[in-house]
């Protein structure tokens, strides 16, 4: 089994896939551009298998889905280097597929300190920043739907700040697993006490329905499933 992870770029490297993105990447109308600050990580290389630890944690799904919602509670992090990077998210894809269509939040510790940005990805395209605040303790609820056709419609929503995004985007998927997991593409993660998420369903189900694996990331593990909720602790 393959264990994939995402170097961590240089700066130089950064920049330059950076703007590769901002030219070919043409976001829907009225989407953000990019945050510069934040480089060009891929939130979601696609994980074929793994064995112990992987660079996906929390709970995936195989099957044939079109929708997954859920939410999630950000905790406050502490850095332990400029090379952490994590971020939860949920999505379809990327479990046995080379697509992956989520959304998330991401914690970047680069310049010192954590960093809160929402994204979202159609993998392999680069990740797309939100420029709208998010901070420590913000409830988000979120959606990825696949509309037909080629179709997806991926929603962030921060609650407690009271945004929300919708952005519509196509690609060629197959749809073939659903997750909801934290990631750390440079697999270096800070430190956190819990990563909550609620009321996870996959079309129209509660995420249990599915018999999804349970899968440990880094330092972290979660709790048991339960009516689409558990948590992300340090194991």
């Amino acid at each position: 089994m393959h264990k994939f992870r995402t170097a961590a770029p240089t700066r130089a490297a950064a920049a330059a896939l950076l703007a590769l993105s901002c030219a070919s990447l043409a976001g829907p109308a009225g989407a953000a551009a990019p945050s510069v600050e934040f480089g060009a990580h891929h939130f979601a290389q696609p994980l074929h298998g793994f064995s112990g630890d992987s660079n996906w944690g929390g709970y995936i799904a195989q099957g044939s889905f079109t929708s997954i919602s859920g939410s999630w509670t950000m905790p406050q992090v502490t850095c332990n280097s400029s090379n952490d990077l994590y971020a939860p998210w949920i999505g379809i894809d990327g479990y046995g597929s080379q697509t992956v269509e989520q959304t998330g939040v991401q914690v970047d510790c680069s310049s010192g300190g954590p960093e809160y940005s929402g994204w979202y990805e159609m993998y392999p395209a680069s990740p797309v920043y939100y420029n709208e605040p998010v901070d420590a303790g913000d409830v988000f609820t979120a959606s990825v739907v696949d509309n037909g056709g080629g179709s997806y419609s991926l929603k962030l929503a921060d609650t407690t700040k009271g945004w929300s995004k919708t952005t519509q985007s196509s690609l060629n998927a197959s749809d073939a697993s659903a997750e909801a997991v934290i990631e750390s593409p440079t697999g270096s993660y800070p430190s956190f006490n819990e990563q909550d998420f609620s009321g996870i369903t996959v079309d129209g189900q509660s995420f249990d329905a599915y018999n999804p694996q349970a899968i440990d990331s880094g330092p972290y593990t979660e709790t048991a499933l339960n009516g689409g909720s558990f948590s992300i602790i340090p194991g």
